[in-house]
């Protein structure tokens, strides 16, 4: 028991270095190409440019004007850091991304109004979940079921047209599988909606307002469902065959037991950790996947929030938090599969 809390907490610290070097290349990326730079540039001018037309109407004279929003620029120069190098002003930020002390956003805002990012990510991160933990649980499912079923087929007319599916999904972006998706059911169709969370105006009371929610979720479940299944079933498939052709898979059947039986006791359990090592790593995955699949069907959440931080006017602090948060979720599902381990597989336990 001692040795397994000994891997774990050394696994612990392996992810934790992980997240820091993450977050440093992301300093790095920001700082060095000049991106960072630009960002808060633009920001600067976009407040300059709100502030002109309230200034042009206490001072009159275009020169005095200028000075003045000159003299203002430079104050918010001195406030975002631009008076000082990226090296030494970005650095800060990992630190405070790491204590939680994650500022203010220049120009995104919370459904509330609020420009925390803390508020900003935290109120997106729920909306994220909903669609990834559906579609994994979708893909589980079916993946174990399809996967175990094609094991005991391998060769068949069915594992073939299974298998090319599962090729081909594999190939499909999502952000395409979702647009045609969308052509094809909401506006063909008409029976699903082409994107948002709600209905325009939004149902009353809470029950009515998560049915609605659930009903903008169906396309953009499925789209995520459908990108990942057809390889998920695929590698179910492949390990379950190489575990049924070992020797006490054949002593099983041997014995008369069912093929059910066989296959849950002596396959999938066998077989259970590199098939949960591929779901787990897979949800992490998905989540790039997200971004476009958030974007492509106005969905709130945090891939969304991404593209807003990024496309619209910059904000490098919302940009280093998501990033943070996405390295975090990957940093929590190693460490899941390393409980995980311990749990399916007798030799770690023991060797």
């Amino acid at each position: 028991m001692v040795q397994i809390f000994k891997r774990l907490f050394v696994k612990a610290l392996t992810m934790l270095a992980v997240l820091l070097i993450v977050q440093v290349l992301v300093v790095i990326a920001l700082g060095a190409t000049g991106y960072s730079d630009r960002m808060l540039e633009a920001v600067i001018s976009e407040e300059l440019r709100a502030l002109r037309p309230a200034l042009a109407e206490t001072i009159r004279d275009p020169e005095r004007l200028e000075v003045a929003l000159s003299t203002r620029r430079v104050e918010l120069e001195e406030l975002y850091g631009l008076d000082r190098s990226w090296y030494t002003r970005l650095p800060g930020m990992v630190f405070r991304v790491f204590t939680l002390d994650l500022g203010e956003a220049h120009t995104l805002r919370s459904s509330t109004g609020s420009n925390r990012v803390a508020q900003i990510v935290m109120e997106r991160i729920p909306k994220s979940m909903l669609l990834l933990t559906t579609s994994m649980i979708i893909t589980a499912a079916i993946g174990l079921i399809v996967g175990a079923r094609l094991s005991s087929r391998a060769g068949t007319t069915l594992d073939r047209v299974i298998s090319s599916f599962s090729a081909v999904s594999y190939a499909f972006p999502t952000w395409w599988v979702g647009i045609l998706l969308i052509l094809f059911f909401a506006f063909r169709l008409g029976v699903l909606p082409s994107g948002g969370m709600y209905s325009a105006p939004p149902p009353e009371g809470g029950f009515m307002r998560f049915l609605d929610l659930l009903y903008h979720a169906i396309l953009p479940v499925f789209t995520l469902t459908l990108a990942g299944i057809g390889p998920y079933i695929y590698v179910v498939r492949t390990i379950a065959v190489n575990t049924a052709q070992s020797d006490h898979v054949t002593v099983a059947r041997a014995k008369g037991l069912s093929d059910g039986l066989v296959s849950r006791r002596h396959i999938l359990r066998v077989a259970a950790p590199p098939i949960v090592t591929g779901l787990v790593m897979g949800f992490a995955g998905t989540l790039g996947g997200s971004i476009l699949v958030e974007t492509v069907f106005n969905w709130q959440g945090m891939g969304r929030l991404y593209y807003e931080a990024i496309a619209g006017t910059p904000d490098e602090m919302v940009i280093v938090a998501l990033t943070f948060v996405y390295t975090l979720i990957y940093v929590v599902a190693r460490m899941i599969l390393e409980v995980l381990y311990v749990l399916l597989d007798p030799r770690v336990r023991y060797g």
